[in-house]
């Protein structure tokens, strides 16, 4: 698990961008989004950048609050965050049938905590494929000292045109990752194209539901602010999701949005409603203070100058995805399992 704290926060604040650029970058970033008047095709023909800049920015931020794994989870009464993420990304293993030895791939990795835990889970070899240079450093050094170097690790490449060979991989998932993908047919082609025939994919996707009214101005103005607050080209719906992995070959076994079901809601840890101290960071009080201190750190020059302005759109994301969620517009896992055929 990782131990960030307030000085990890500021060294890390930017990722791989020169410090002294960083308000410039958020400036670059915030432009993109509709919530500043920005375009959907600017995002989507922008997208390398627009994400990369993202996670340049957000990951130090993920790190402290959430851990390792950057990521909501199907939650039991009486289960704890912590244990919650680890049994979805447990469930995701299970789904695949992976065995010891298997030659798995995560697309869109983070800095590898879902990786880490589903290799040792398993007993798999995992491959992370990640487009973002600070994450990948940042996981290998967290495979180091995990002590799974020999199992897991990262390749840097964009999802849209990955650099492995045809039928490479005995299973395939993502985690909350295809959602950057400016276009899920062709990132579900080419996933398709390095899996084993034969074997599964597995996903948890970020989906506008049926509940979604593009015309409710208050709908619209949650959704601008998940994409902002989370490097988003656009939310698709759960329909287009599952429509865009049949056109891109695949068998669908089954599929769910499994917020449905969940007895405690997704959204809890960040609910201003709710306090909790094994997850504080993540409470809405936790994030206020966070944001203070990002401010003092930035006034003091620990941290770069724009990184209270990340705090604050990262705030705002935090406040969409509640409301999304609370009025069940939004899931960050609609989850499927697909399978690819033996012969095409």
């Amino acid at each position: 698990m990782s131990k960030a704290g307030a000085l990890d926060l500021a060294s890390g604040l930017g990722g791989k961008i020169n410090k002294a650029e960083v308000k410039s970058a958020v400036d670059e970033y915030e432009k993109y989004h509709g919530y500043y008047g920005g375009k959907e095709e600017a995002r989507k023909s922008n997208y390398t950048d627009m994400v990369n800049k993202y996670y340049d920015l957000a990951t130090s931020f993920y790190e402290y609050g959430w851990g390792e794994s950057f990521h909501f989870a199907h939650r039991w009464n009486g289960e704890s965050l912590r244990e919650s993420i680890k049994r979805h990304e447990h469930f995701l293993g299970l789904q695949l049938g992976l065995k010891p030895g298997m030659k798995v791939l995560d697309v869109g990795c983070g800095i590898g905590g879902p990786l880490r835990e589903i290799a040792r889970f398993s007993s798999t070899s995992v491959i992370g494929l990640n487009n973002n240079e600070y994450q990948i450093t940042r996981g290998k050094e967290l495979n180091r000292l995990a002590g799974v170097s020999g199992t897991c690790d990262f390749v840097k490449a964009d999802f849209m045109k990955m650099p492995f060979g045809d039928n490479t991989f005995d299973a395939v998932y993502a985690i909350e990752a295809t959602c950057h993908a400016p276009d899920p047919v062709g990132c579900y082609k080419e996933i398709y194209r390095v899996l084993k025939p034969g074997q599964c994919f597995a996903v948890y996707e970020w989906c506008i539901t049926d509940h979604y009214d593009p015309n409710n101005a208050t709908h619209k103005r949650i959704k601008d602010e998940i994409e902002l607050g989370n490097g988003l080209p656009d939310i698709r719906s759960t329909r287009q999701c599952l429509q865009a992995v049949k056109d891109a070959g695949f068998e669908v076994v089954w599929d769910k949005d499994l917020a449905e079901d969940s007895p405690l809601p997704w959204y809890l840890p960040l609910d201003p409603s709710r306090f909790s101290l094994s997850s504080f960071r993540l409470t809405s009080v936790g994030r206020m203070v966070t944001r203070t201190m990002v401010k003092a750190l930035e006034y003091i020059g620990l941290a770069p100058q724009g990184s209270e302005r990340v705090s604050n759109f990262l705030e705002k994301a935090a406040e969409g995805l509640v409301e999304g969620g609370k009025k069940e517009i939004f899931t960050p896992m609609y989850f499927f399992l697909a399978r690819k055929p033996l012969t095409e």
